[in-house]
């Protein structure tokens, strides 16, 4: 049978986003071996280092469970707003596919670019952020939402026609592609790939806390939407990794839920409840600021 052509059933479908799944996590450990063996050759494989490691696969296990609880719930949304509103059915051919891994890493952008601008969001998205590594373990560092947030960008493509089971797999093909993207072995790849595709080195920029690194490059597999849409930076300068404050901490529990204990704690200690939604609303750069501004005014008065 043609992939491109070819009818495919949703049981085959379904099947095919297990078996890349499964087989690609066995990829990724072997990987991480030689991650590992790398940095110990540089005599950079730490204490640090690998307690950070483990709490990244800690706080993935801890997904899996909360995915296992909602995850009946997130496929039959998907499967209802299909059934009853679609505007059309396409049918399941590796061109339906292909047209929906582009459709969904574009909607993967939005949801990305979403995660950074506001502080509900950002609450869950810093825990992947908060490492202050960078290798292939860090993609499977999770935090408590990330498994709603991508109901409300990718839900459209149900309502174009893409059957959920295409949906589940384009989802779990740009997340994969994202997962090979943490590390530092490869440093830059040819130009055509820099240009079109992103890589490494983009991806290094993402999680960079550089100035000029910030909120850039948000996509999943194709850079093109970074470049269209004003969010592009090039590798140019060392990468420091992490957030601000950065969490010094490789306890699993309380990497898992840094992002809505900071936003609690936060929210408590507000001035006013414009504060409070500012702090919801705003990106977390805004949040950070604020206390900058708010400890150097402490500083001066003590003076």
């Amino acid at each position: 049978m043609d992939f491109l052509t070819g009818i495919f059933s949703p049981d085959e479908i379904w099947g095919l986003e297990v078996w890349m799944n499964d087989w690609f996590f066995v990829l990724a450990i072997g990987f991480f071996v030689v991650e590992c063996l790398r940095y110990a050759v540089k005599k950079e494989f730490t204490k640090n280092f690998l307690g950070d490691s483990i709490a990244n696969f800690v706080t993935l296990g801890l997904f899996i469970i909360i995915l296992a609880i909602v995850g009946a719930a997130y496929a039959g949304v998907f499967l209802y707003v299909y059934d009853n509103f679609r505007i059309t059915e396409l049918p399941l051919t590796g061109w339906t596919i292909v047209c929906c891994i582009v459709l969904a890493d574009l909607a993967y952008y939005w949801e990305h670019r979403f995660l950074h601008m506001n502080g509900f969001g950002w609450a869950t998205h810093t825990v992947h952020h908060s490492s202050p590594h960078f290798n292939i373990s860090v993609a499977y560092r999770h935090g408590p939402m990330d498994w709603l947030f991508p109901l409300f960008f990718h839900l459209p493509l149900a309502i174009l026609g893409f059957h959920p089971f295409i949906i589940f797999l384009a989802e779990i093909i740009v997340q994969l592609f994202q997962t090979l993207l943490h590390t530092e072995t490869v440093k830059k790849l040819p130009r055509p790939i820099e240009a079109l595709f992103n890589t490494p080195s983009h991806h290094r920029v993402h999680h960079g806390t550089n100035k000029q690194y910030l909120d850039k490059n948000y996509a999943g597999i194709f850079i093109i939407w970074d470049k269209m849409f004003g969010t592009f930076a090039e590798e140019k300068e060392p990468v420091s990794y992490g957030v601000h404050p950065q969490l010094n901490s490789v306890n699993p529990i309380k990497v898992f839920f840094s992002g809505y204990a900071k936003l609690t704690s936060r929210l408590w200690q507000a001035p006013s409840w414009g504060y409070r939604w500012n702090l919801l609303a705003k990106s977390p750069t805004w949040a950070w600021e604020q206390e900058q501004d708010l400890k150097n005014a402490v500083d001066k008065a003590a003076k």
